[in-house]
C-alpha cells in the first residue's frame, strides 16, 4: 500500500514539473509605413515558437477593429515548432491616414493573452 502511494506520489509530481505551452513571438508590431488608398489591402505574418514543454493551442486571436482579419494555426503546436499568425488589414472605405490596431491573442499557454499591433499610412488615391 505504501509502495503504490509513493508511485502515485512520484507519477503526479512528475505531471506536475512540467513546463506548461508558452508562446514566443518573433516581434509583437508590424509597420506596413505608406501606402495607398488606391490599394488598400496589406497582410504581414507574426511567426511564434512554442518554447514549452505542451502543445500549444490558440483559443482564438481577435481584432480591435472589423478591417482587421487575423488568420491563425488552428492545430496544436508542439514544443519547438513554429506557427503563424497572418493579419490583413483591409482600408477600403477607411479615412486615409495613420492607423494602429491590435490583435488579441488568446492561448492554453503559461501567458494566457498577447496583444499584437500593426499600423502605417494609408495615403489619399492620386
Amino acid at each position: 500500500m505504501i509502495f503504490t502511494l509513493l508511485m502515485l506520489f512520484v507519477g503526479v509530481a512528475g505531471v506536475m514539473a512540467q513546463k506548461p505551452a508558452q508562446i514566443k513571438f518573433d516581434k509583437l508590431t508590424h509597420d506596413f509605413g505608406t501606402f495607398s488608398e488606391s490599394n488598400p489591402k496589406v497582410t504581414c505574418s507574426f511567426t511564434f515558437t512554442n518554447v514549452g514543454e505542451e502543445p500549444l493551442i490558440i483559443n482564438q486571436a481577435i481584432a480591435s477593429c472589423g478591417c482587421t482579419v487575423p488568420e491563425y494555426t488552428k492545430e496544436p503546436v508542439k514544443p519547438g515548432e513554429k506557427g503563424e499568425i497572418k493579419v490583413t488589414y483591409n482600408g477600403a472605405g477607411k479615412f486615409p491616414g495613420h492607423f494602429k490596431k491590435s490583435i488579441t491573442v488568446r492561448t492554453n499557454g503559461s501567458v494566457e493573452m498577447t496583444r499584437l499591433y500593426i499600423e502605417g499610412d494609408m495615403t489619399e488615391a492620386k
